[in-house]
């Protein structure tokens, strides 16, 4: 089953992305203030997928009012291959477009060979003609990429 994702989907979201090795999140806008507070301003827009009674993917999805955003795009290793990704993308996608939205753009790290080929297989352009850059406001925000796959405590619990 294909939803929107609710505040209350946090945890199962955060077990997911704790799952797959090679993850990144960051310590504040990852964590279930950080999240909720990103629900509020784009109600609607984001996704999870559930199978089993448990959350096996799951799309942050939002908008500037001009151009959509996915981050964190994820279906468990065990649920791949089965159209999961490609409907919640669908899914995500239709939600913008009711908010006027016509383009949506998303980073995928250069290392990530999987998401990488999921998003040419699905008919996304890669783009060769900008350069991303950011700056960091608020360096106690860290990065940290789950190396081994494995469940922990959510952040901010």
């Amino acid at each position: 089953m294909i939803r929107t994702m609710t505040i209350e989907d946090y945890e199962g979201v955060y077990d997911l992305w704790m799952s797959i090795k090679g993850f990144a999140i960051r310590s504040i806008d990852d964590s279930r203030i950080g999240v909720e507070r990103f629900l509020q301003r784009n109600p609607g827009t984001s996704v999870v997928a559930v199978e089993d009674g448990k959350i096996v993917g799951a799309i942050l999805c939002g908008h500037d009012g001009r151009r959509g955003c996915m981050y964190h795009v994820c279906v468990r290793q065990d649920y791949r291959m089965r159209g999961i990704g490609k409907s919640m993308v669908v899914f995500a996608m239709e939600a913008l477009k009711k908010e006027n939205i016509s383009k949506i753009s998303l980073i995928a790290f250069t290392k990530n060979d999987v998401g990488n080929a999921f998003w040419n297989r699905i008919g996304w352009t890669k783009r060769e003609d900008l350069n991303y850059y950011d700056f960091v406001l608020n360096k106690e925000n860290i990065v940290a990429f789950n190396e081994s796959g494995y469940n922990s405590p959510p952040l901010g619990a």
